[in-house]
C-alpha cells in the first residue's frame, strides 16, 4: 500500500461482503413467506431450467447481472423476484440516510449456496455491480466466485478463490467471460522448509505475511521440529498468509509483507514471528500476546490501531508487566491522539513505545498523528523501499512503516546487550531521539531519531 498505519482504524466501518446484512425481521418474514408460496410451482420449474442450461459456478452470477442489474435501484425483494429459487437473507444500503451509495442483498440459494448482489451508485446512477457467490460444504458457504460488472451491465472482470494440494490456496483474476485467467495471487500457502536462524525474536502482528517468498524463507522463528511459531488469528489456522479481508474475501489487503520488507532488511539477524491479526475477534490479542511470549518474542511489532479502546483491552492485560517492548504506530489520520485517542498507541503502559511518521529533515510526515503525550518518538518513515506480497519493488509511507525502522533498532541494541529487559530496550530507545530542528516542540514526546541505523 502506498500508505500505511492501522489497518483496523482506515478500514473499520468498511462493509464486508459476508456477515455484513442483519437477519429479515419477523414482518418481513411473514410477507416473504406469502411471496414464496405463491409461486412455489413456478420455481421448481425455474431452477431446473437454469440448472440445465448452465451447471457452473458461473450459472447465478451471470443470470443476476442478465436480471438483477437493469433493474431501476435495488431492493431485496426485486433481487428475489428475479432470481427464481432464490430467498432474501438481508438487505443494507450505505449511508442508511438519505440516497444510498451502496446496496446490497443476500440471498439463499438452492443447496443452501449465497448469493450478493451488491449495487454502487453516484446519484442513483449505476456505477458498478458486483455479484458474489459462495459455495456451501457442509459446515457454512465459502466465498467462491465474484463478477464485477460496469454502469451498462456488462461484466468487466471476476474474482475465483480456488484451492490447491497441500494448503494452497489462490485468487485467481478473471477476464469479463468469467473464464479466461489473467493472473492469480496467493491467498494461502504451506510453511516453507527451513530450520531456525536464531537471533532475537520479533513478532510482528498485521495482515500477515508472505511467507513463502526467498526474502523470508529463512527469517522464520521456528520450533524444536522446525515449524515457524506464527498463527493465524483471524481464521484460527498455522498459516497467517498476507490479506486483510475486511473489504471481502475477493479484495485482500496485503499490508504485513511490505512492513515486514523492513524489518528484514534493517535487522537481518533477527527472527520473524508472523500473527495475522484477529480482525472478527480482537479479544484474542490477549491470546496472541501469550502466544508471542511463550515462543520467546522480546519485541512485538504492531503497525495497526483503531478507535475503539474496547478491542484492545484483552490485549492492555496481558502485555502489562511483560518482558515485551511493544512498538506500535501512531497512526495516519492527521490528528492529536492526545485529544482524540488512537489505540493501542495511547494506551498507558511503560512496555509500550508508540512511533510516528517524519520527513527526511525531521517535520511530521503529511497525514501522519501526533500527541505531546502519547506519541514518544518519530523518525523517517516516507518513501521507504518495500517488496509487497508478490515480491515486487515498490515504495510506501506512513507511520505503519516507522514501526518495523523503530523495532529493528530495537532488536539490534537487543543482540548487543541480550540482558536488557523491555523498559531498559525503551530507555535506550528514547536516549536517541532529540528535539527536531524543524518542527514545533510538542509534536511528540521525547523527540526526533534522524537516523535509526546510525550506531
Amino acid at each position: 500500500m502506498a500508505e500505511g498505519g492501522g489497518l483496523l482504524n482506515r478500514y473499520r466501518g468498511s462493509t464486508s461482503i459476508e456477515g455484513s446484512n442483519p437477519s429479515p425481521s419477523a414482518t418481513e418474514l411473514s410477507r416473504l413467506f406469502a411471496v414464496r408460496t405463491l409461486c412455489a410451482a413456478g420455481v421448481l420449474a425455474s431452477v431446473a431450467s437454469i440448472a440445465a442450461a448452465e451447471p457452473d459456478r458461473a450459472r447465478w452470477p451471470r443470470l443476476a447481472v442478465e436480471r438483477v442489474c437493469p433493474l431501476p435501484g435495488l431492493s431485496g425483494l426485486d433481487a428475489q423476484h428475479a432470481l427464481p429459487g432464490s430467498w432474501l437473507l438481508g438487505e443494507t444500503r450505505r449511508p442508511d440516510h438519505g440516497e444510498a451509495r451502496r446496496i446490497a442483498v443476500r440471498l439463499l440459494l438452492p443447496g443452501a449456496d449465497e448469493l450478493v448482489v451488491e449495487r454502487r451508485q453516484l446519484k442513483g446512477r449505476l456505477r458498478q455491480f458486483r455479484v458474489s457467490y459462495a459455495a456451501h460444504d457442509g459446515d457454512r458457504a465459502r466465498p467462491s466466485l465474484q463478477a464485477i460488472a460496469d454502469g451498462t451491465c456488462r461484466i468487466r472482470s471476476g474474482r475465483a478463490i480456488r484451492t490447491g494440494g497441500a494448503g494452497w490456496r489462490y485468487l485467481d483474476q478473471l477476464d469479463g467471460d468469467l473464464e479466461t485467467l489473467k493472473w492469480t495471487e496467493t491467498l494461502q500457502a504451506p510453511w516453507p522448509a527451513g530450520s531456525d536462524p536464531g537471533g532475537v525474536r520479533i513478532a510482528l502482528v498485521d495482515s500477515g505475511l508472505a511467507y513463502d517468498l526467498p526474502l523470508f524463507r529463512d527469517r522464520l522463528a521456528r520450533n524444536g521440529a522446525g515449524m515457524p511459531l506464527g498463527y493465524d488469528f483471524w481464521d484460527l489456522d498455522p498459516w497467517p498468509y498476507d490479506g486483510d479481508v475486511s473489504r471481502g474475501p475477493f479484495r485482500p489487503i496485503r499490508h504485513g509483507t511490505a512492513v515486514a520488507s523492513v524489518l528484514a532488511r534493517e535487522a537481518p539477524e533477527a527472527a520473524l514471528i508472523p500473527y495475522r491479526y484477529p480482525r472478527p475477534d480482537m479479544s484474542r490479542m490477549g491470546d496472541l500476546v501469550a502466544r508471542a511470549a511463550a515462543a520467546g518474542a522480546r519485541i512485538l511489532a504492531l503497525p495497526l490501531g483503531s478507535r475503539r479502546a474496547e478491542d484492545w483491552r484483552e490485549f492492555e492485560e496481558a502485555l502489562r508487566g511483560r518482558e515485551i517492548l511493544a512498538v506500535v504506530s501512531a497512526g495516519n489520520d492527521g490528528r492529536d491522539i492526545d485529544a482524540d485517542p488512537v489505540y493501542p498507541a495511547s494506551l498507558r503502559l511503560q512496555n509500550i513505545l508508540t512511533v510516528t511518521s517524519a520527513d527526511g529533515f525531521g517535520r511530521l510526515a503529511r497525514g501522519s498523528n501526533w500527541g505531546g503525550t502519547s506519541v514518544d518518538v518519530m523518525l523517517p518513515g516516507e518513501n521507504l523501499a518495500v517488496v509487497d506480497f508478490r515480491g515486487a519493488s515498490g515504495r510506501a509511507s506512513g507511520s505503519s512503516y516507522a514501526v518495523p525502522r523503530l523495532a529493528a533498532l530495537a532488536a539490534r541494541l537487543l543482540a548487543r546487550e541480550p540482558g536488557l529487559g523491555a523498559a531498559g530496550l525503551k530507555a535506550r530507545i528514547l536516549a536517541r531521539a532529540a528535539p527536531s530542528p524543524y518542527e514545533r516542540e510538542g509534536v511528540v514526546a521525547a523527540g526526533w531519531i534522524a537516523d535509526p541505523l546510525s550506531e
